[in-house]
């Protein structure tokens, strides 16, 4: 069986990375080069017109005291509102949707504080957790609606399972 490496696997997870920052992007008015979210190639650092909002790609989170999860996928630094959205998406076994959420929550427990004690924001994780074949827990759309932009569960869903079957037919053929 050829190896499909890490490679794959992070394309999988970094394509519903994009959809959601395209359709952050388009909803907070950050200028977008591309018409399509598949067509999208996020930039680290994305700014609203009027820099009322700041989204940032993959970047680490700068703290007064090391903390070991500080790098999640996109960070919405609302300077109007004064919060802060840590996003953090996994493509999980259909079967550990409900635990990754609970883990994608703790994961970034520290880094919630410390955010909140810094800089006197309120700050929210939003764990985006999709199973390999598509499957969400209850909470998902609860979660996703609190991100700014439409996004649509189905859409998600379809460019996780995509990336499933690419990562199968890699394996198969």
């Amino acid at each position: 069986m050829p190896n499909t490496g890490k490679r794959t696997v992070y394309k999988r997870h970094d394509r519903v990375c994009a959809q959601l920052h395209f359709n952050i992007c388009k909803e907070t008015g950050a200028q977008l080069n591309k018409k399509h979210w598949y067509e999208h190639v996020p930039k680290s650092v994305e700014a609203s017109q009027g820099g009322k909002v700041t989204i940032l790609w993959n970047q680490q989170v700068q703290t007064d005291r090391t903390i070991p999860n500080n790098k999640p996928d996109i960070i919405i630094r609302d300077n109007e509102k004064g919060t802060r959205m840590l996003i953090d998406v996994a493509i999980s076994g259909d079967r550990n949707v409900i635990k990754k959420e609970g883990e994608k929550i703790l994961k970034y427990k520290d880094l919630t504080m410390e955010i909140q004690h810094m800089w006197n924001v309120k700050t929210k994780v939003i764990p985006v957790i999709i199973g390999a074949a598509g499957t969400i827990s209850e909470s998902f759309r609860k979660y996703v609606s609190n991100i700014p932009g439409k996004h649509e569960v189905k859409e998600l869903q379809k460019t996780a399972m995509w990336g499933t079957a690419h990562i199968l037919w890699k394996v198969l053929m």
